[in-house]
């Protein structure tokens, strides 16, 4: 079963215009710097866009910028915007027996999806960007230090 990157990605290129925010950012340049097609990161943005979390210009000068602020962007949005159906598949409703036990698993997969998106609204990309710049200034921090000369 393949796995789905579309949130994991949103996250990244969101991250990346974040931290960039004076800079328009081309499907081009995010998909070198991530690693991957162009076209997908288009589809991508587009349905960031639908979701009022980008805005998009075309254009020599053009790319895609945030819309609101990261202070206002939760990592719900962006599932939501990238994931929006169900997050497991319940399958067959053939035989008497499947209903029942696809009735009772789709309940457990809302509340699932629930807590999820509960848990995914309570964290802001701000929150990840600082994160982020405090673990990258410390790694700098670690690199910068000098080695310790050994005592003879």
């Amino acid at each position: 079963m393949a796995v789905n990157t579309r949130f994991a990605m949103g996250m990244e290129a969101l991250m990346r215009m974040a931290l960039e925010p004076e800079k328009a950012h081309t499907s081009q340049s995010l998909a070198a710097n991530m690693q991957t097609n162009a076209v997908v990161i288009r589809r991508m943005l587009a349905a960031l866009h639908a979701a009022k979390l980008v805005s998009s210009s075309k254009g020599p000068s053009g790319g895609s910028r945030l819309l609101r602020s990261p202070k206002q962007i939760t990592l719900g949005d962006i599932h939501r915007a990238l994931e929006p159906g169900e997050l497991f598949h319940c399958g067959s409703q053939k035989t008497p027996e499947n209903k029942l036990l696809v009735d009772a698993m789709q309940s457990v997969f809302r509340k699932s999806r629930r807590a999820l998106e509960a848990e995914l609204d309570s964290v802001t990309l701000n929150q990840l960007v600082k994160k982020i710049s405090k673990k990258n200034a410390k790694a700098t921090a670690t690199q910068e230090k000098p080695e310790p000369t050994p005592s003879l």
